[in-house]
């Protein structure tokens, strides 16, 4: 255990959208930390410069926020001399390299791409697992001065030690041994001088006091070259923990094809960020609570024990049970701010209310508002066959009374309901026909909101028409 506070962070690179696997890792290191009473750091790993922009960074920054993830160290909450994009720390990750080559940890490697992958190709044709070969760790100087002649940038590899074992507890998987001699020399420096993952990612966890990391499960062969870095420079290694992995509904790797797989795209569908966040929460995370968490709920429920080893799977289905719930119990002043780009921008604040609020036990996303849009404000709904002969039944005596009470009251429901009770019907041969008079469906939210926002003309209107 660390000294100090516990210490989590996020750290992505800005190749790309901030995909669902990895908003659930920043949500879990960010609850770790927020049950611990600690600290949550964002970094950016952009070393990668010809995939990584600039869009990207601000794009998941604002995915981050969207989901209520502050942190408490990273851009844009910097200290003086503090640095948390990995492209702006070159001096940091120089001054460690020189500390490795001067102890004569590291050396420089004249492979060729092209040399590696045959080097890979023949150990795993001869059932070998693929690992450097070693072949420049022991080239003499007058070798190397003459690879260096033919103008061949070299990368700089860590010398890993030969018959170790490099052990950790993991804090999902439990105790776990690497054979160095399985590992093969790794690149620190590539050949333009710039980190590589391996060393870049284990400095900036001890120069940033990181206690922990939560991360994806592809990373756990990573941690043994990690930790000899680590080792090798007398710093401080973080207590690891390595997340299953994120899939679909058919258990293979969450991608394009199971749809929406990027934050920004559940946004713009309208999804809520409570919605999002209870169902991340539970994918790979067992919890007795079955309700709708607040963030800080979910931290103080929050348990590393309750981390599954099985890969979880995403469905939309599950996703959309949470946004129902979270959607119909929002306040009416937040469900108007999040259905604003649906809602007829003619209304008046009153108008808009009560549209509002009659719909919105029937909206899962922002797109359902249309349908009722158009019951609400559009012209009197069109019948098919079924729907026309249930509405016949009731017999223009019905539809006389009731269009006789919406003109004189002005559309009032309790008006309505009255007159048609006065002609001997009851239950669904009351019900039945009203609804589909006013709506043209048979299902939909309650009727007494409903008219309260459907203008009283065309509730009068639209049950005069079956009143001849």
């Amino acid at each position: 255990m660390s000294h100090g506070p516990i210490t989590t962070r996020f750290a992505p690179s800005p190749t790309g959208e901030l995909h669902l696997g990895n908003a659930r890792t920043a949500l879990f290191s960010w609850l770790f930390a927020r049950h611990h009473g600690g600290r949550f750091v964002l970094r950016i790993e952009d070393t990668d410069t010809e995939r990584s922009r600039e869009s990207y960074t601000t794009a998941l920054i604002e995915d981050l926020k969207w989901m209520g993830l502050q942190w408490d160290s990273g851009p844009g909450l910097t200290q003086p001399g503090e640095e948390f994009h990995q492209s702006r720390r070159g001096p940091v990750y120089a001054r460690h390299s020189a500390t490795l080559d001067a102890r004569g940890l590291t050396y420089p490697c004249y492979c060729t791409p092209l040399e590696l992958d045959l080097s890979r190709k023949a150990q795993l044709a001869a059932g070998r697992p693929p690992r450097y070969a070693g072949t420049c760790r022991e080239l003499s100087a007058e070798a190397r001065v003459r690879k260096s002649a033919q103008g061949i940038s070299p990368t700089t590899r860590f010398r890993v030690p030969t018959g170790r074992r490099v052990e950790f507890n993991d804090m999902v998987h439990g105790a776990q041994s690497f054979a160095t001699d399985d590992i093969g020399d790794f690149i620190l420096r590539r050949a333009d001088g710039s980190a590589a993952f391996f060393f870049s990612n284990a400095i900036d966890d001890a120069e940033m006091g990181i206690t922990h990391v939560l991360r994806g499960e592809d990373h756990l062969t990573n941690t043994p070259r990690q930790l000899l870095v680590l080792e090798a420079l007398g710093l401080r290694a973080p207590t690891y923990g390595h997340l299953s992995l994120l899939v679909g509904a058919d258990g293979s790797p969450l991608s394009k094809r199971h749809g929406a797989t990027s934050v920004r795209e559940f946004r713009e569908r309208g999804y809520l960020p409570a919605a999002l966040g209870n169902h991340l929460f539970r994918l790979g995370h067992s919890s007795s609570e079955n309700g709708v968490l607040t963030l800080d709920g979910m931290a103080r429920h929050f348990m590393v024990k309750h981390l599954g080893r099985a890969p979880a799977r995403f469905e939309e289905s599950q996703l959309n049970v949470w946004q129902r719930d979270v959607a119909h119990h929002m306040p009416l002043e937040e469900s108007e701010r999040w259905l604003a780009s649906e809602t007829p921008a003619d209304l008046d604040p009153e108008q808009r209310r009560a549209f509002i609020a009659a719909i919105r036990p029937n909206i899962v996303l922002p797109k359902d508002v249309a349908r009722w849009r158009e019951v609400v404000f559009g012209p009197p709904p069109a019948l098919d066959e079924s729907s026309l002969a249930r509405v016949r039944e009731a017999g223009a005596p019905f539809f006389r009374a009731v269009a006789d009470a919406s003109r004189a009251s002005g559309g009032k429901f309790d008006a309505i309901v009255a007159a048609a009770k006065a002609t001997g019907a009851a239950g669904q041969a009351l019900w039945k026909p009203l609804r589909l008079a006013l709506t043209g469906a048979s299902e939909g939210p309650e009727l007494a909101p409903l008219l309260r926002a459907i203008p009283a003309s065309a509730i009068t209107q639209r049950l005069s028409r079956f009143a001849e």
